[in-house]
């Protein structure tokens, strides 16, 4: 299989539950932002500016869990900000597991090795010791990191588990990527934490932005570098010139955000081999979605299966778009206009949402059959219970650290120091 058995069933019968039941609006996905603060600013990334005025502020580990209640979507994804600055990220891990949840951790990877190296002193018994030692001699981590891990502790920690998947940014190779997160380095301990998370057995997946100035063919072969070494899946979405964004791209690096953010026709031409690609690396979505990217159909926004939660509260109507923040998700879905916002297969509903193609605006839509046309259910099906791509032999003789920034992004011009 494609995915993981448990997963797919309790996703699947999700959706016949509240399909029984004729529920009009329910929830797939949570976004949980458990806080704004974040130790990157990326480009394309509206998220710290749009916040700034309350950047500090975070959600209680309570009010995270009851939002996962509220909405009871089967599948968590925790976000921000960065989450593994959440002072609490593992009493929230441990919670949702509690509450049966898939769990998502996206994160950049600046703190990911961090982390691991606290599981596995939490874990450790001599009998990893062969382990530590193939780590040291890959460096992934450090003798003195072997010393302390040998210590032990009792520190809450997050182990490795069927539902839990670590979700890290990337968005090129290193020299596009840290170009993109306006830090050199990032890219290289992002690598760093997932070659460690496989070794420790985590599940383990990527996200990326792809923008006007992404070069495609880069990205596949990122693709299977990342293929080669274990990673399970990943998530492509269209960068959007959501209003936050868009104002910083203008204001602050001084940039055209139409040179940057694209329209939907730029959306599909470099979506055009995106169903190949789908047969050739684990790509997380439905293949009606990845129709609607190349432009081969057209689906109407379901943002609502998609909700966000931040410390600000629901935010309404999307992910990307936050004219009000409400108190409860029952508010969320009661209040909002929904037929004011996005668009439909004939109509713009809000020029805003002209150009959006996100995948937290219409993946839901190709899961849950809105705009569905004969053979859709047999084509998720096929796609989801297909056989798993097999390791993409190619990685083997890539490498994706192709020089690095000059340190500020869009701020500077870009350098190679091999």
């Amino acid at each position: 299989m494609r995915f993981p058995l448990k997963t797919t069933l309790k996703i699947a019968s999700h959706i016949i539950k509240h399909k029984v039941l004729h529920t009009p609006r329910f929830a797939m996905v949570l976004q949980l932002e458990p806080l704004h603060t974040c130790n990157l600013a990326c480009t394309g990334c509206g998220r710290v500016r749009e916040y700034s005025t309350n950047i500090n502020d975070r959600m209680k580990l309570e009010a995270c869990l009851d939002a996962a209640n509220q909405c009871d979507a089967p599948m968590v994804s925790i976000c921000g900000g960065e989450p593994l600055l959440y002072p609490e990220i593992e009493l929230l891990v441990e919670g949702l597991l509690r509450q049966k949840r898939i769990i998502y951790i996206c994160t950049n990877g600046i703190l990911l090795r961090r982390k691991l190296k606290e599981y596995m002193a939490a874990a450790y018994t001599a009998d990893m010791d062969p382990l530590i030692q193939k780590l040291i001699s890959e460096k992934l981590i450090t003798q003195q990191d072997s010393e302390t891990i040998r210590k032990g502790n009792n520190k809450p920690v997050i182990s490795p588990h069927w539902s839990i998947y670590w979700n890290i940014h990337l968005d090129g190779m290193e020299k596009t990527h840290d170009t993109i997160v306006e830090r050199e380095g990032v890219f290289r301990e992002a690598i760093a934490g997932i070659r460690l998370a496989k070794a420790l057995g985590f599940q383990v997946a990527t996200n990326a932005t792809v923008y006007g100035q992404t070069d495609m063919d880069e990205l596949e072969h990122l693709l299977e570098y990342l293929s080669w070494i274990g990673v399970d899946g990943h998530t492509i979405s269209p960068g959007y010139d959501y209003d936050a964004a868009k104002i910083d791209m203008a204001k602050r690096l001084g940039k055209n955000p139409e040179e940057f953010y694209l329209s939907r026709k730029q959306t599909r031409e470099k979506f055009k081999d995106f169903e190949r690609w789908g047969q050739k690396f684990t790509l997380f979505g439905t293949v009606v979605y990845q129709e609607f990217l190349t432009g081969k159909r057209d689906l109407s926004c379901t943002a609502w299966a998609i909700p966000t939660v931040t410390p600000r509260g629901w935010r309404s109507p999307c992910y990307m778009l936050a004219d009000t923040h409400y108190p409860t998700y029952k508010d969320l879905l009661e209040k909002t206009d929904w037929n004011k916002y996005g668009v439909t297969t004939t109509t713009i509903r809000d020029p805003r949402c002209s150009n959006c193609m996100v995948h937290c605006g219409f993946d839901p839509s190709g899961a849950l059959g809105v705009d569905s046309k004969p053979g859709d259910n047999w084509k998720n099906f096929k796609f989801n219970f297909s056989p798993r791509p097999l390791r993409c032999k190619e990685g083997a003789n890539i490498n994706p650290f192709n020089g690095v920034s000059a340190g500020k992004g869009h701020l500077t011009e870009t350098k190679t120091n091999n």
